[in-house]
């Protein structure tokens, strides 16, 4: 799969219960795994152990775990709760009706509690054919491969002018840019509704301040 060194091959079938049996989730989350999934496959484990990488220093293997899908769609919260069952970084591969989807989270180490990770957000391609998914194995270490992975999976979203950019602060300013487009759309909202010219002139100007701020990040795409 994605052309991976057949020694990363793993290829073991994980039971969907295993992340719903025996644990507190909600009867929706249940249903969405029972319902839109219909089997999970550990497929590849990327690690200095089985490929010729370095240790990374944040990322210590990451898991490529094939997903079969009933459907074309699948609840994000199923894939929070894999990523929180799974001590290690994941790369999704959905499969349905022949075409493909990658799709990865970024995770940080979690400061407290019991899951060792917390997912930030998910990026995802389109779907396509096995062959066209934009992921390929690209760095020194498993810390730079997974990386990599992310920003290819996310494309233009997280393509940025300056190298020095860290993966952390591409996707901070990424945050913030869908922050800002929320917050203007709901100024926009409020100022069509307003009918004083006075409150309709100071809204107007922090509408200003909130675009220049969203075109100052577009800039460093």
């Amino acid at each position: 799969m994605l052309g991976l060194p057949k020694s990363t091959e793993f290829n073991k079938r994980i039971p969907k219960q295993k992340f719903y049996d025996n644990l507190t989730i909600s009867p929706a989350l249940k249903r969405s795994f029972v319902d839109q999934i219909r089997i999970i496959y550990w497929a590849n484990k990327i690690a200095p152990s089985t490929v010729n990488l370095a240790e990374g220093k944040a990322v210590t293997e990451i898991e490529v775990l094939l997903v079969r899908l009933n459907q074309d769609t699948l609840d994000e919260n199923v894939l929070r709760q894999i990523d929180r069952e799974i001590p290690y970084h994941i790369l999704f591969v959905l499969e349905y009706d022949g075409k493909y989807k990658a799709v990865i989270g970024y995770k940080e180490a979690a400061g407290s509690g019991k899951a060792a990770f917390k997912v930030d957000r998910y990026y995802q391609t389109g779907w396509v054919l096995e062959n066209e998914l934009p992921v390929h194995l690209d760095g020194l270490n498993i810390d730079a491969v997974y990386e990599n992975f992310v920003r290819q999976i996310a494309g233009d979203t997280l393509q940025t002018s300056t190298p020095q950019e860290t993966l952390k602060e591409s996707v901070a300013r990424d945050d913030r840019r869908d922050e800002l487009q929320k917050q203007i759309s709901k100024l926009q909202a409020k100022i069509r509704k307003e009918k004083q010219l006075n409150r309709q002139m100071e809204m107007n100007a922090e509408l200003k301040k909130l675009r220049k701020e969203l075109e100052g990040l577009d800039t460093c795409n």
